[in-house]
C-alpha cells in the first residue's frame, strides 16, 4: 500500500502510525496524522474511552457538532 497507509473497511478509516507511551504518560500523533486532521502544536484534543472499547482522541468541536446534531433531531421530534 502507498506510503505505508493501510486502509480499513471504508476509505475515511486509517491506520496513521503507531505511538509509544513515553515515562510522562505522552505520546507523539504521527506527522501524516497531525496534517490530515489539521492538529497543531497549542491545539486541544479531547481524550474519551471505556475500559472495553479503548481510548478516541478527537477534537473537542467534533463532539460539540454531534451533540448539536443530536439535540438538534431530539428538538425537531418534539415539535
Amino acid at each position: 500500500m502507498p506510503g505505508g497507509k493501510h486502509m480499513l473497511g471504508m476509505s475515511q478509516n486509517r491506520v496513521f502510525g503507531t505511538a509509544k507511551v513515553g515515562d510522562r504518560g505522552q505520546i507523539v500523533i504521527p506527522q501524516e496524522a497531525r496534517r490530515f486532521f489539521g492538529i497543531s502544536p497549542g491545539d486541544t484534543l479531547l481524550i474519551i474511552g471505556s475500559q472495553s472499547k479503548g481510548l478516541v482522541v478527537t477534537k473537542p468541536e467534533v463532539l460539540s457538532d454531534l451533540a448539536d446534531e443530536i439535540l438538534g433531531k431530539q428538538e425537531e421530534e418534539e415539535s
